[in-house]
C-alpha cells in the first residue's frame, strides 16, 4: 500500500476521556489550518461530555486545488484524504465508538472532504456538520439512494462566501436527502468565511439530542 502522507502527522484529542465520553467528534479543519482551530471552535460548543478527534492534514491541506477543480487536478491528495477519514474512523470504532457515538465535522476544506465521503463511500457515523463545504469537482455525483439512511446533517454557510458557492451547498444538500440523510441546511446572507454563531447552536443541539439517544438509561 502506498504512503499515505496524511497520516503522518498525529491527531489531536481533547474533551471528555474516551473512555466516559457520550460520544465523539471527528473535526476536521480546512485549507491552512490545523486541529488547533477546530479546537478553538469546539470550546464555543461548550460541551464536557464529548471526546474530540482531529486529524492533521499533511502540510496543513487536504488537497492542493480548488474543490471545484477537476478531481484528477486533485489527486493523489484527495484519495489519501478520503482513506485518512476511513482510517481514522476505523480506529475510533476499534476504540469503542459505534457510529451511532460518532459525529464528523468540518469547516472550508474539511467540510468539503467529509460531504465528499459521505457521498462515495460508507461513513458510519450518526451525523454530519458541515460548515461551509461541498462535494468535490465539477461534475454532479450520483450517490447510491438510501446509503446514508439513519444519518442526520446540517449544513451551513454563507451566501456570498469567496470560496464556496451557495449553489454547491444547496446541491450537496440535495444529493445527501436522495441518499437517505435527514438534512437541516441553512444559507446565512453575508461574504465571510466562517462559523456562525446559529451554527454553532444548530451543532450543539445535534450533540445533545445524540447525547440523549445514547446516554445509558438509569
Amino acid at each position: 500500500m502506498a504512503h499515505n502522507k496524511h497520516l503522518d502527522n498525529e491527531p489531536v484529542r481533547w474533551g471528555a476521556d474516551s473512555d466516559t465520553a457520550l460520544g465523539v467528534v471527528l473535526a476536521v479543519h480546512g485549507r491552512g489550518q490545523s486541529p488547533a482551530y477546530m479546537q478553538e471552535q469546539a470550546a464555543r460548543l461548550e460541551t464536557r461530555d464529548w471526546h474530540f478527534f482531529a486529524p492533521h492534514a499533511h502540510a496543513d491541506t487536504w488537497y492542493p486545488q480548488s474543490f471545484l477543480a477537476a478531481i484528477d487536478d486533485n489527486e493523489p491528495d484527495l484519495s489519501m484524504a478520503l482513506d485518512a477519514i476511513d482510517h481514522y474512523l476505523i480506529a475510533l470504532q476499534a476504540a469503542g465508538f459505534g457510529p451511532e457515538r460518532i459525529v464528523v465535522w468540518g469547516f472550508s476544506q474539511g467540510a468539503c472532504l467529509l460531504a465528499h465521503h459521505l457521498l462515495t463511500r460508507s461513513t458510519p457515523v450518526t451525523a454530519a456538520i458541515l460548515c461551509t463545504g461541498g462535494y468535490l469537482g465539477p461534475d454532479r455525483l450520483d450517490p447510491a439512494i438510501g446509503s446514508l439512511s439513519g444519518i442526520s446533517t446540517v449544513l451551513r454557510s454563507i451566501e456570498n462566501d469567496p470560496f464556496v458557492p451557495s449553489h454547491r451547498v444547496d446541491d450537496t444538500a440535495t444529493l445527501l436527502r436522495l441518499a437517505g440523510a435527514s438534512v437541516n441546511c441553512r444559507i446565512d446572507p453575508g461574504d465571510e468565511h466562517v462559523i456562525s454563531d446559529e451554527a454553532i447552536d444548530t451543532a450543539k443541539l445535534l450533540m445533545q439530542l445524540i447525547s440523549t439517544a445514547t446516554s445509558p438509561a438509569t
